[in-house]
């Protein structure tokens, strides 16, 4: 009996440690600019697909808490140090990850490839959109904003989505017994 209660708690802390692996390393990869992975300038937004394959399988609550502290990681990364006001991903990923865990929750969607890969489509869209009204409301011209808005967006939108099975795939091997 105490041999199998050390292997659960030996499993469980190997599982903490994968899940923190993958995430160090999906945020080391935002850095990444590998040929053949980029569109105009844009890379895939490795946070964002490592949110939405956690948030399938977690509580809304969590998984927004999830988005909003994935999303200060990703501030960090990105936002210059000289910057005195700059919109956050914070808002964004929490969205993210909120829609992502109530679809699950509800049922509306099945765990394949193409499942995954629409469900990061919208969610990349969603969060990039929170971007630019941020922007927006921070005093940055509409037209500006809004026009590299679409490029942004639809660019970020198809890679993230067309990298989002291989990442699901290995990921899902890890989260599916948590």
């Amino acid at each position: 009996m105490q041999d199998q209660d050390t292997d659960l708690n030996l499993g469980s802390w190997i599982q903490w440690v994968l899940g923190l692996l993958s995430l160090g390393l999906c945020t080391l990869a935002l850095y990444a600019r590998f040929p053949y992975m980029t569109l105009l300038g844009l890379s895939p937004n490795w946070l964002l697909i490592w949110l939405v394959v956690w948030s399938l399988k977690r509580p809304v609550f969590l998984a927004v808490i999830m988005g909003i502290c994935l999303g200060f990681i990703q501030d960090a990364m990105t936002i210059p140090s000289s910057a005195v006001i700059a919109p956050t991903h914070a808002i964004g990923m929490a969205i993210t990850a909120g829609l992502t865990a109530l679809m699950q929750k509800e049922r509306y969607i099945q765990e394949d490839f193409i499942s995954i890969a629409l469900i990061v489509f919208g969610m990349t869209i969603i969060s990039e959109t929170a971007i630019a009204l941020q922007l927006t409301v921070l005093g940055q011209s509409l037209a500006q904003v809004w026009q590299a808005q679409q490029q942004i967006t639809l660019g970020s939108a198809i890679l993230t989505s067309l990298w989002s099975p291989v990442l699901h795939f290995t990921l899902r091997l890890k989260f599916v017994r948590n």
